[in-house]
Order: structure tokens, then sequence, then C-alpha cells
């Protein structure tokens, strides 16, 4: 048995332990999640069992013991067994039969350890008289660990070069635990061969590489993660990298200076301090400059990378940046470019946009001032070359002559003579071009590439989405201003039509009764009613579809209807069947013009000499007026999806906004507006608005110190 120092004894007795507590985990949680449907799952979880037997039992009896060999041959058996089950899993174990005899023959020189352990039991009296003998037991027992282990490490170099792609997958982790089991061995035994005895510090730490192994073996056994890979992110490489850096820095510091002491004496002093100012200030200038950051993560993504970009946290920017519009010194056109000429570390950028001609013209700058760029930046040439081609035009090329869809004619002399000018990137949405973006160079030079074509293609299509939904947004808030202007001039047309009519009935009952004094002065009284209607119609012009609400006023509401008999005297008969005194809270102006409306609809849908009947009564709450007429009446689904529809009617020629406008009146008063029809009977409306008494007891209920509500609220 083997004797170790202190240290030594303390890391072996950690280490095995280790071993031991991962093995066991690495077991159960192969029996716990570990796919039960691959070939080599029984001999894995003898592996890790025995692994753990003999971690266990070296702790116990210490290295060297023959109960330690013994479960160390027990072990390799249940790996080479695995490494067997893999040719199975990679399904070649009936392709490759001649590896049965290989298995075999390793198996067999695996088993002659226990033989060698029998044979030096059996000849330790001799051992003690005869000088050497147990220095040639100890080569056989290397010898035999050696071939064991290299055997293993050429069966798996076979199994995992000559598997196809899909069975490494399945393979990998698995072949990666063995081979470092057999790796660690090999050099362990190579050593100990040719110095005469097992070194003390790998021996130790046997226990806890075989332990970490076995974390790979259980990793290898999980469908579900035998796919894995290390796959570091950019932002933690260049972080590990700036730590090795200023490491090296550190290390490179310690050994110039403790080299300048060995000259000794005040010259010695003397450079370590000059020295050490020195790299003080380069430590100073060079790592927070922002070329040498720049320099250092292309350096590193060129030889690190398969890509320069980290595409996640460039998507993940590039929606930040656009989205972001907390920022109000930027529009969203200078954020747009920002967005772009941020994936490329350009320090600036133009977006063009074009114009009905199809010329590009500047729309926005970002951190580009000073460059000169005329009216029409890019004619229209150009523009359909880029739109067809969906091309990045590479302005270092284009300076160079390189031509490559008949561009080079069509580039402007501007962008040629500007040498921060690098690229120009399209962007196309739905085959159509709605912009392009020039990016300035970037700081730390370098020519694009395959990768920046691609991932710019990529986001100019995005950006072109972006601002194709901005320039809808903005045209559909134009078309709303033209339609509220629109639906303005509906509203006056549809009054200024009902005037009209008014004054045309009232000039065909003159014909018939202008000798008539009682109807001449009815219709001075018509007359001068329909021009007060005129102005008050040109002064609530402004109010139309502005928000504006007028004051609410007290008003009879009976006295309300009797003006409406007057008016409609000399056009409709309307007779008023019923006048309680109701007093409510309305708008005087807005509430007589909606009951025009509605008694004027009333008018238009009954035959000549078929009267319309208003009423005024009350519910105890709300003031109710009736308009009732006998006229040809409405379907219910037109009551219920169309009548109260802007620009929906039933008559010829009508605007259809009448009803719609009375509603909206009335519930800007706090009302309401019901409506009872029937085909071939006629139509029922009323009016629902809110009684002055009722609505003063509810403002003196609001405002009184009493109010239980009102102190809830401010105990609240």
């Amino acid at each position: 048995m083997m004797e170790f120092g202190p240290l030594i004894s303390l890391i072996h007795l950690f280490g095995y332990l280790t071993g031991a507590v991962l093995s066991m985990g690495a077991g159960l949680w192969i029996m716990r999640f570990g796919d039960r449907e691959r070939p080599d799952r029984v001999a894995v979880l003898a592996a890790t069992g025995l692994m753990a037997a003999w971690c266990i039992a070296s702790i116990v009896f210490g290295p060297g013991h023959p109960v330690v060999e013994l479960a160390e041959t027990a072990r390799n058996l249940a790996l080479i067994a695995v490494i067997f089950r893999l040719f199975s899993a990679d399904g070649r174990d009936e392709s490759l039969k001649p590896i049965r005899p290989v298995l075999i023959a390793l198996a067999l020189v695996q088993m002659f350890q226990p033989l060698v352990l029998f044979i030096e039991a059996q000849t330790a009296d001799v051992s003690a008289s005869v000088a050497g003998i147990d220095q040639l037991f100890f080569e056989v027992t290397a010898g035999l660990s050696m071939l064991v282990a290299i055997a293993a490490l050429v069966l798996l170099h076979n199994l995992y070069a000559g598997a196809a792609s899909v069975s490494r997958q399945i393979i990998r982790w698995s072949t990666v635990g063995l081979a470092g089991v057999f790796a660690y061995d090999l050099n362990l035994f190579t050593i100990a061969y040719l110095s005469g005895e097992l070194p003390g510090a790998l021996s130790a730490l046997r226990g806890l590489v075989s332990g970490g192994v076995v974390v790979l073996l259980a990793i290898g056994a999980n469908s579900a993660s035998a796919g894995l890979q290390f796959r570091p992110s950019r932002a933690v490489t260049f972080q590990t990298l700036s730590l090795l850096v200023i490491g090296s820095y550190l290390v490179v510091m310690v050994l110039v200076t403790r080299g300048l002491a060995l000259l000794g004496g005040d010259i010695a002093r003397a450079s370590q301090v000059t020295f050490l100012a020195l790299a003080v200030v380069a430590a100073i200038v060079w790592l927070p400059s922002e070329r040498a950051r720049r320099w250092f993560r292309v350096t590193a993504t060129k030889h690190l990378f398969q890509h320069r970009y980290d595409y996640r946290e460039e998507w993940l920017r590039f929606t930040r940046t656009v989205s972001d519009g907390s920022s109000a010194n930027t529009s969203f056109h200078q954020r747009a470019v920002k967005a772009v000429a941020d994936i490329t570390d350009s320090p600036a950028g133009l977006l063009l946009v074009p114009n009905e001609e199809a010329q590009l013209e500047l729309t926005a700058r970002w951190n580009w001032a000073t460059l000169q760029v005329p009216a029409e930046a890019v004619p229209y040439t150009l523009s359909g070359l880029l739109e067809e081609q969906s091309h990045i035009l590479d302005l270092d090329e284009a300076r160079a002559g390189v031509d490559h869809h008949g561009e080079l004619e069509h580039v402007p002399d501007w962008l040629i003579q500007a040498e921060d000018a690098w690229a120009m990137v399209p962007l196309i949405h739905f085959d159509r071009l709605v912009g392009a973006i020039v990016l300035a160079r970037p700081r730390m030079e370098r020519r694009l590439d395959w990768e920046d074509f691609d991932l710019l293609r990529v986001v100019g299509q995005q950006m072109a989405s972006y601002l194709a939904e901005q320039s809808g947004q903005q045209a559909l808030m134009d078309a709303s201003r033209f339609d509220e202007f629109n639906r303005r001039m509906a509203f006056v047309m549809h009054d200024i039509k009902n005037l009209a009519s008014q004054l045309s009935l009232l000039s065909a009952n003159a014909q018939k009764h202008a000798d008539n004094p009682d109807f001449r002065a009815d219709m001075l009284v018509t007359l001068r009613s329909s021009s007060d209607k005129l102005n008050t119609l040109l002064s609530r012009l402004s109010r139309y579809g502005a928000g504006q609400n007028s004051e609410l006023c007290e008003i009879d509401l009976a006295e309300l209807a009797r003006g409406i008999v007057e008016r409609f005297k000399p056009v409709h008969e309307v007779i008023l069947t019923r006048s309680d005194p109701v007093k409510v809270n309305a708008d005087p102006e807005a509430l007589e013009q909606a009951l025009i409306h509605i008694v004027q609809n009333a008018a238009d849908a009954s035959e000549d000499g078929e009267a319309i009947f208003l009423s005024v009564a009350s519910d105890g709450l709300h003031g109710l007026i009736e308009v009732i007429d006998s006229g040809e009446g409405m379907t219910p689904e037109f009551v219920r999806s169309g009548l109260f529809k802007p620009f929906v009617s039933s008559k010829q020629g009508g605007f259809g906004i009448g009803a719609f406008e009375a509603r909206e009146m009335i519930k800007a008063m706090g009302g309401r507006l019901t409506v009872e029809s029937r085909e071939g009977m006629g139509t029922r409306f009323c009016a629902h608005l809110q009684g002055a008494e009722a609505a003063n007891l509810i403002a003196q209920s609001q405002s009184s110190p009493d109010n239980p509500s009102q102190d809830n609220q401010e105990v609240a």
C-alpha cells in the first residue's frame, strides 16, 4: 500500500469522496431520467456503480491494496462493455464483427490484472528475500494498464471517426467521457512505468477526474441532452479574454520587475519605478480606448467564432433601439438609422426615402451633420435597380470600379467622393423600395463580407416593414382628419338640406296661399326662424367633432316642443298631444337641433296629410319627449344595425346622419334616444333627458358633508 504525505492524503480523500458521490448521483440520475431505449443503458449503470465502489474502496483501503485493484479491474471491464454497447447504439455491432475479437482480447488483457495480483500474493515470501521481484510486478501491472488504455482509446477513435453525423450526436458525450478516463490512466501509468512508482498527486486526483467523467456518461445517457454543446456567449468570451489579457499583463509586469531587480542597486530600483509608471500609463490609455476595444472584439470574433455576429443580441438591440420612444431628442427615422448602424458599428448614417418620382431624398441624419447631400440624393435609375435586385451597395467596391448589376454608372458622385460612406442598404417591403440607409465607415477598418450582406439584407427588410407601418399610420391619421372634416361638412349639408326642404315647401305653399294674411304672417315667422337657424348653424360649425360640450341649463321641455310645432306649421302638420310642464337639464340649441332632425325624418317618411304627434311627459326622474309618425316604418334589422350608423340611409338621396347626430347630441347631454318601429305602421322616437329636480337632488347629495359615500372616500 502506498503512503502519501498529509496534503496528498487530503487531496486523495477529497478526490475519491467526490468521485464516489458523483458516480452514485450519476447512476441515480440515469435510472430516473436516462433514455430507457439506449442499448448501453445497463452497461453504463454498471460502470457508474463499479466506479463508486472503486472510489469507496480507495478511501477505505488506500491505493495499491488488492481490493482496490480488483475493484479497478471490474470498473474497466464495465467501461469496455460500455464501448461495445456504444457500437450497438451506432447500429454497427453487426456490420463490424471484427470489433468483437478486439474487445474480447482487451477484456482478457484486463483479466490478467487479478492473475498478477494472485501470483504476487502467492510469492510474497519469495519477494521478501529476492530483490527486484516487487518492482517486476509493478512494471507488469503498469504495462497491462497502459495496454488496456491504448486499446480502449483506439477503439473509441474508430467508433467516433466512423460514425455518421446523426450517430455522433448520440455517442458524443459518452465517447468524450470514456476517452477522458483512459487518457488519464494512460498518462498516469506511463509516468509510473518510467519513474518506477505511482506519482502521488496524479494518483490522488484520479478519483475526482473519474467522477467528472461519469457526469459526461450521464449526460450522454439522456436523449434530450445528448445533443448539448458548450457554446459560451460572446459577452462571456470577451470578458474572459479581457481577464486573461489583464492577467497576462500583470504577469509580464511581475516578471519584468523581478528581472530588473537582478541588476541590483539604484539602477534596478529606478528601472522598476520607470517601468511600472510606463505600464500604468499604457494601461490607462490603452484599456479604455474605444478603438482598442473594437480591435479586440473584431480579432476575437475572427478567430474564436464561426459567425461574426451574435444574432440574438443584435436582434434584441435592434428591436430596443427602434421601439425606444423615451428619447425626446431623436425621431423615429433617426432611431431607424441608428438601429441599422449599430449592427456594423457604424458611427453615423443617413435615411433616404423615395419621392413621387422615385428619386431618393434625405429624410433623416444620425451623427452625420457634416455630409453635404443634394436635394435629389439618388436618381430613380439606381433606386429602381436596388429595388429589383435587393442589392446592398458596397461603396468601396464602387470606388474600385466593381460592377455587379450595372449599378456603377448610376451611383451619384457625392457618395463616391464621401470617403466615410461605406455601404447603402436598401429597405425592401413586399418587393417595393421604401427607403435606403447609407452607413458610415466603422472606426475599425474592415471589408463587408457575406455575413454582413446576409444580416443587413434581413435587417433592411425588417426596418422596411417598420417604416411602411409608420407611413401607414400617418396616412390613417391624415385620412382621419379628412374624414372628420368631411363629417362636419356632411352634418352641415344635412342641416342646410332640411332648411332648403322647409323653404321649398314654404315657396310651394306661398303660390297657393299668398293672399291669406295668416299664411303671410306664418311665412315671415318661418323665414325669420330659418335665417336664425342658418346663423346658428354657422356658429355651431366649428363645434362639430371638436369634442366641446355646451353648458347645460334648465329648460321647459313643453315650451321647446311648442316651438318645434310652430316651426313646422308651414311645412308639415305637427300636433302636440300632451304638454306636461317638465323641466330638464339640456343644451337648448343642441336639443332643438336633434328634435328637428327626428321630426324632419318623420315628415319625410309620412304621406301628405298624415300628422306627426309630439308628446311631453315625465317619469319622475326623466323628462320624455316622443315623436310619433304613421309613415313607412323600418325593419328591425335596419333599426338595429343601420339607423344610427353614419352615411347609411333608407331614403333616396339621404345622407344617413340625421338620426346619428340626434342620438350623439342627446347622449352628450346625459340622455338617451330610443326607437320603436314597424314596417307599414310608423315609428316612435323617445328622448329621455335628465329632469332638473333630479339633477339638483343628485348634486346636493354629492356636495352634502353628511354624504356617507363622500365620507368613505375621504377616509379612504
